[in-house]
């Protein structure tokens, strides 16, 4: 087995893929109105419209997102942060070093998942 794909589905295709565009640096991928993707190394980003969940029946829904984080690893956490220039409400937690010396930033999607960007310690 091997995971390949995250998708976050939202009522708001254009404003979360945006958002994503602005955090990877990478334009989209957009094979259908309803649907971005942003391939990676390992794992694939997907961003759908409800429209492509709508025979489940209400088990996906939009914007209710409070128990997953989407993490990146980006090379300066401080640099990546200033650079979004997020408004105060879409800040989760300003560049912090963690207990286990990870320094993260975490911040809010356009449909409020949380996003960290996070870099390594530096091996001593």
């Amino acid at each position: 087995m091997s995971f390949t794909s995250l998708r976050i589905v939202t009522d708001d295709l254009d404003a979360v893929v945006a958002f994503y565009e602005r955090i990877t640096g990478q334009q989209a991928e957009r094979p259908a109105p309803v649907f971005a993707q942003f391939r990676g190394s390992g794992t694939n980003l997907a961003i759908a419209s409800t429209a492509t969940v709508a025979m489940l029946h209400g088990a996906v829904a939009p914007a209710t997102n409070r128990s997953v984080l989407l993490e990146f690893e980006v090379a300066d956490v401080d640099a990546e942060f200033a650079r979004l220039r997020m408004s105060d409400d879409d800040v989760v937690l300003e560049p912090t070093t963690m207990p286990w010396g990870n320094r993260s930033a975490l911040v809010r999607d356009p449909d409020g998942n949380v996003v960290n960007l996070f870099s390594r310690p530096a091996a001593s």
